[in-house]
């Protein structure tokens, strides 16, 4: 409600130009038409920091940098980024529950090979990676941390690297986001 009160008057921080929190936060901008401005920090670290001590009003930022300062107060969440509610705040809305309808940016992290890796060997690497993911204590690591261990055989992450990809040079140009 205050960022449509006060166009181009709050700030939102990022890790820098192009990163996941730029990114997001652009697909924010865009999705809710929010007049907020982009102040890019040299690192994830800096900027929450700079929300932390009211010098920045708003930032999109990974559960896992995020969730131990919503513990302790000193970060209010608005909403969760993800298509579903998460383990860690169940009692949180996703940005869409929230009023950005279709919003989701999830900050993810997967495990690749060189080109040219015979297919035996990520069989073995996905088998092995699976019993992994499947158990209890990483499981229970990935809740308690605020992330969710989501299991795609090889061709299902593949699929998906190429449809972020193509979401995210779409907002790219679409928020005219340039290299610097």
């Amino acid at each position: 409600a205050l960022a449509r009160e006060k166009p181009g008057q709050l700030n939102y921080a990022s890790a820098g130009v192009g990163s996941f929190q730029h990114l997001a936060s652009s697909l924010f901008k865009l999705q809710s038409g929010l007049d907020i401005v982009h102040i890019p920090f040299k690192g994830g670290g800096p900027a929450m920091m700079d929300v932390i001590a009211g010098n920045t009003q708003i930032a999109i930022g990974s559960l896992i940098q995020t969730l131990p300062h919503i513990r302790s107060g000193r970060l209010k969440p608005l909403g969760v980024g993800s298509a579903k509610r998460v383990a860690a705040l169940p009692d949180l809305p996703t940005i869409s529950e929230a009023g950005v309808p279709g919003y989701e940016a999830t900050n993810w992290w997967g495990i690749v090979a060189p080109a040219g890796t015979p297919r035996p060997v990520i069989e073995r690497l996905h088998r092995e990676l699976s019993v992994i993911l499947a158990s209890a204590e990483t499981k229970k690591r990935f809740e308690t941390e605020g992330g969710e261990a989501a299991q795609m055989s090889p061709e299902e992450f593949g699929r998906f690297i190429a449809s972020e990809t193509v979401k995210w040079a779409k907002v790219v140009k679409e928020a005219g986001i340039k290299p610097e």
